[in-house]
């Protein structure tokens, strides 16, 4: 208890002991010069760990930023068909406004999907933004070159273009050039209101009356989908003003001429007889007073009037012509649910529609009109390829070099993995005699689209119009030693040998293709008959190889009722051209052997299908119709019918079936064309 007390005492003096001290001034001692030294040191120490990490920070925020970048390119560069993708890169690049980036970005984005033009406007904002107004300019004189006929990005344009250079010493002159420019290219198209509409205001602003009309004038015979709204507005402007102001002066004055003319002849008609009486001329160069007018003439407002009526008049006419192209095309026009680029499906409705309105216009509508119905048809149905075959065969009828451009904006473009657009582009070159250029179109598509039969046939077959054996025989060895099954090897080696064997006159050398192929491919019954068809045709013809082509073939892993049907036409074979009766003879025993054999296994299989009642119709009709004959002989025997009997009974080749099987043969061959419903690629 002592002890807590004491210790408790001594707490209490030792905190009355600071107490005390704290009460007291303390001195300040001034720091060294080495401490000073340190603590600037420590200070220096610390800034520079700070600034360290902060750009640690910074770095590990950039190189996150290029992570994703570099993510977003991943999933296009994959698929470049991906146009989701495309806009989630689109997004990122805007987001972390790097231009060079977006630069970069927006150019590959714009070499798969030019038609989008709401990414033009984007791209050329940020051009604005982080560069200078000359680069924006340059972007949308991209834009408005790929993709002519946008009324939207020629009115952002336009709208840029004022802002930026309407306030310069020429700038009234350059946006009426570019108001030109915008009208030309976009101007008939059916839903141009907007763009003349934007002109027409422009114009009015700065009280150019004149030019209004003569917009007006123009626009009044386009069929547009506003073409009421237009003409009454041309009414109202009209109306509302005199007609020397908004006519030119050889407008004005020809039309008075003629409103004069036709008010003096009425006057004449109605006073005839009437004279004027002397002194009441007015004196040469003195104008009439006001409300007063030379005897025959016309009080200003009535001239004016008559100027208006006879102006309306006339264009009520156009109004009226114009109106009637309207309604034919509105039809069509309603039906128009998407009229912009999208990589969606159309509708087969929307395309039924597309397809008949074009029709239309090229029945029924100018040269310049359907263009530009095509190039509308173009955005709407860019991944189609049969509508830009469409427009090139049109074309070729007007234009070669249009041709040309359409071809390349489909196949370079839209429709790089089309293979009919890119064979009708080759054709087209071919018949111009650019032989160079249709062959690099060939192996464009090969290139995208390897493997394609039709398309290394079309390469094989230019270069043999063009005399290049060598290149042919390249081609075909490259395409064999390359292909991708051994289906397709067969096939141009059987083509390859018809080839070498029918232009080339190498009758060895074809049938050593074939004999390569046939080692590859044992099971392939069309290199056994295409071997044996280049045999056959041999001149003279060499008995021999013939039959050692039927041995192989009888010897073969071959199905048996392929086997069956190269006996009968061996037996055939030797009856036309043998020359042992011994090989004839042996060859029908094996012939029967055969047959035999092979009803046999059928039957095995199928016990029920082997009998008269199951037998096919013809061969059923035939035994039908040998059994009456036999049974309705004489007993004696008639000479004749026996005779026959005996030799249908001898030499019995089942020619019906021999007949058929050679079909598959030719049937397929003969559409060769048709690659991809039996070659897939």
């Amino acid at each position: 208890m002592h002890k807590v007390l004491n210790a408790l005492v001594g707490v209490t003096a030792h905190q009355l002991k600071m107490s005390a001290n704290l009460d007291k001034p303390e001195l300040e001692v001034a720091p060294s010069s080495e401490d000073t030294a340190k603590q600037a040191e420590s200070n220096q120490e610390t800034a520079m760990v700070t600034e360290s990490k902060t750009e640690v920070v910074a770095k590990t925020e950039k190189t996150e930023k290029e992570s994703e970048l570099d993510k977003y390119w991943k999933a296009v560069k994959e698929n470049p068909n991906d146009f989701t993708g495309w806009t989630y890169l689109l997004q990122f690049v805007e987001q972390e406004n790097n231009l060079k980036a977006a630069e970069e970005a927006y150019d590959a984005f714009f070499s798969h999907y030019p038609y989008c033009y709401g990414y033009w406007k984007k791209y050329s904002d940020m051009e604005k933004k982080f560069t200078d107004i000359d680069r924006a300019l340059a972007v949308f004189e991209r834009g408005v070159k790929a993709i002519p006929l946008s009324v939207e990005l020629w009115l952002h344009y336009l709208n840029f273009y004022i802002t930026e250079f309407g306030s310069n010493e020429d700038g009234e002159e350059k946006i009426r050039k570019l108001y030109e420019r915008s009208i030309t290219a976009a101007g008939t198209d059916f839903r141009s209101d907007k763009l003349w509409d934007s002109y027409i205001s422009w114009e009015n602003m700065r009280h150019n009356k004149k030019k209004v009309t003569q917009l007006y004038k123009r626009l009044l015979s386009i069929p547009t989908q506003l073409y009421s709204h237009h003409y009454d507005n041309f009414k109202k402007h009209v109306m509302e003003n005199h007609p020397k102001d908004i006519l030119s002066l050889d407008e004005f004055l020809k039309l008075r001429q003629e409103v004069v003319k036709a008010g003096t002849v009425k006057v004449d008609e109605e006073d005839a007889g009437a004279e004027v009486p002397p002194g009441e001329d007015a004196p040469p160069g003195v104008d009439a007073p006001p409300g007063e007018e030379a005897v025959g003439g016309m009080a200003d407002e009535d001239e004016a009037k008559k100027l208006r009526e006879w102006i309306l008049e006339h264009q009520e006419t156009i109004h009226r012509l114009n109106e009637d192209e309207v309604s034919k095309r509105w039809t069509y026009e309603e039906a128009i649910r998407r009229p912009y680029f999208h990589v969606k499906p159309l509708e087969r409705a929307q395309l039924k529609n597309w397809r008949e309105y074009l029709d239309f216009e090229i029945e029924n509508g100018s040269h310049e009109r359907v263009v530009v119905l095509f190039e509308r048809c173009m955005i709407a149905c860019a991944l189609y390829e049969d509508f830009w075959m469409k427009y090139a065969k049109y074309l070729e009828q007007h234009n070669v070099d249009g041709v040309r451009s359409v071809y390349q904006r489909a196949c370079t473009i839209h429709l790089l993995k089309k293979p009919y657009i890119h064979l009708s582009w080759a054709a087209f070159e071919e018949r111009q005699g650019n032989y160079p250029e249709a062959s690099d179109v060939l192996s464009n598509i090969e290139k995208n689209v390897p493997n394609l039969v039709m398309v290394s046939m079309r390469r094989i077959s230019l270069e043999r119009r063009q005399g290049n054996h060598e290149n042919v025989e390249n081609l075909y060895q490259s395409y064999i030693t390359k292909a991708a099954s051994p289906a397709i090897r067969s096939f141009y080696s059987i083509k390859f040998a018809r080839y070498l064997r029918k232009i080339r006159g190498n009758v060895e050398k074809a049938r050593e293709v074939l004999s390569e192929a046939l080692e590859k491919d044992k099971k392939n019954e069309k290199l056994f008959l295409q071997l044996l068809d280049l045999e056959y045709q041999t001149q003279p013809i060499e008995e021999q190889r013939v039959l050692d082509v039927f041995s192989n073939a009888l010897k073969s892993d071959l199905s048996a009722d392929f086997k069956v049907k190269v006996s009968q036409r061996r037996m055939e074979f030797l009856e036309d051209f043998g020359t042992c009766i011994q090989r004839i003879t042996d060859a029908y025993d094996e012939h029967q052997k055969l047959v035999k054999d092979h009803n046999s296994d059928r039957k095995k299989k199928h016990p029920d299908s082997i009998d008269d009642n199951h037998a096919p119709p013809e061969k059923k009709h035939k035994h039908d119709k040998y059994k009456s004959e036999t049974n309705g002989s004489s007993a004696t025997g008639d000479a004749s019918s026996h005779h026959t009997s005996a030799d249908a009974n001898t030499y019995n080749y089942h020619w019906p079936s021999y007949s058929n099987s050679y079909a598959p043969y030719h049937s397929h061959y003969g559409a060769y064309g048709s690659y991809g419903s039996y070659y897939p690629s």
